[in-house]
């Protein structure tokens, strides 16, 4: 039997969402903040760090910036913090922590080489046998990560209804909403992280938009705390963005399909690469090959691509026995065309997989 994903469905405003989810999800957030503190605690030693305080005040720093980037979200947070009786900033640092962490380990520190990151795939409608646009990605962090991910079902009173896989006690990392948007992101390593906007919470501002391109702008005009790529779409396409505290890089699907991993393409972030993931460009390279080979990809087909073994331990499938630090902890899916959604916990061949069923259905959204 597969690795089953846990769904749990939040309703109201911001602070009753947010209330519904640190209660329905209260145990398991406390067993995912002490599973990150502890990783982290190795972490900042390796790199001849003493102690965590100034990690949670960077944190505390950072939740501060998002209260006034988006007010709904924050509220959620402080919500979620109370529903589970933890603590916000240890919470929202331990959610973010690839960010909050990188802030912190200075241009000078010791490289911690830790194979993580992501393999993501946007395809342009010309390649796809419905002649609509899908994406999807691959969620590979800490092995002991899997068994806190979840899917988490956002009906609001204001705004889209969204579908969200991600960890409890983190907001949205991989998501679709109502309108067929959808949103993603690989992690990327470089100097000169600081105080800003961390991943999650631009992703999770990101899928309350009513459009592509609304998105897209929320992204490429963030102040973010430290590097990634941005992925949103819809069924006509998908925009990538290239992401630093200083700069953005635009890739779109108008130029054929994309595929994406954990390193930088943009010489100005090249140039400030701290330490790459050992698989990063075989993953990439081997999902552009596997896009460019087909005119009528499916979401049967795109599946199929992530679960793909085809390099072993550097491949796109990540098994905790390839003994890089990262395994594949979840993987999602999408047809905004058809408000499809589909995730599974682990890696695609061994994870059960679930379509993300949506109750609003607005007419806008489909083909």
């Amino acid at each position: 039997m597969g690795i089953t994903l846990p769904q749990f469905t939040v309703a109201g405003t911001p602070e009753r969402m947010g209330q519904q989810y640190g209660e329905l999800c209260g145990e398991q957030i406390h067993a995912f903040v002490a599973d990150r503190v502890a990783a982290v605690e190795v972490y900042l030693s390796d790199a001849g760090h003493t102690g965590t305080e100034e990690l949670y005040r960077a944190g505390a720093a950072c939740l501060e910036e998002v209260k006034s980037f988006d007010p709904d979200g924050y509220a959620e947070h402080l919500a979620m913090a109370r529903g589970a009786n933890i603590d916000p900033v240890l919470l929202f640092t331990s959610a973010n922590m690839t960010d909050v962490r990188d802030i912190i380990v200075l241009p000078g520190d010791p490289l911690i080489l830790e194979d993580e990151g992501c393999t993501a795939a946007l395809l342009p409608s010309s390649i796809s046998e419905s002649g609509h646009s899908l994406q999807g990605q691959t969620w590979d962090l800490n092995g002991p990560d899997v068994k806190h991910v979840i899917a988490i079902h956002r009906i609001p009173d204001e705004g889209p209804e969204t579908w969200s896989v991600t960890c409890a006690g983190c907001q949205t990392l991989m998501g679709m909403n109502q309108h067929g948007v959808t949103v993603g992101t690989t992690n990327l390593k470089t100097k000169g992280a600081r105080v800003g906007i961390p991943y999650l919470s631009v992703l999770h501002k990101a899928l309350k938009q009513q459009s592509r391109d609304l998105a897209s702008q929320l992204i490429e005009n963030v102040q973010v705390a430290g590097s990634h790529t941005y992925w949103v779409g819809d069924k006509s396409g998908a925009i990538e963005w290239e992401k630093s505290p200083d700069e953005s890089f635009l890739r779109t699907t108008e130029d054929g399909p994309l595929a994406r991993s954990n390193h930088c393409l943009f010489e100005s972030h090249i140039a400030l690469e701290s330490d790459l993931s050992e698989s990063t460009h075989a993953r990439k390279d081997r999902m552009q090959s596997i896009l460019e080979a087909s005119q009528s990809h499916t979401m049967d087909s795109l599946i199929q691509s992530f679960a793909s073994r085809a390099d072993g331990r550097l491949s796109i499938s990540r098994f905790a026995e390839d003994n890089s630090g990262a395994t594949t902890n979840a993987v999602v899916v999408c047809d905004p065309a058809n408000l499809d959604f589909r995730a599974c916990r682990g890696p695609a061949d061994q994870g059960v997989w679930e379509t993300l069923e949506f109750e609003r259905q607005p007419s806008s959204a489909l083909a």
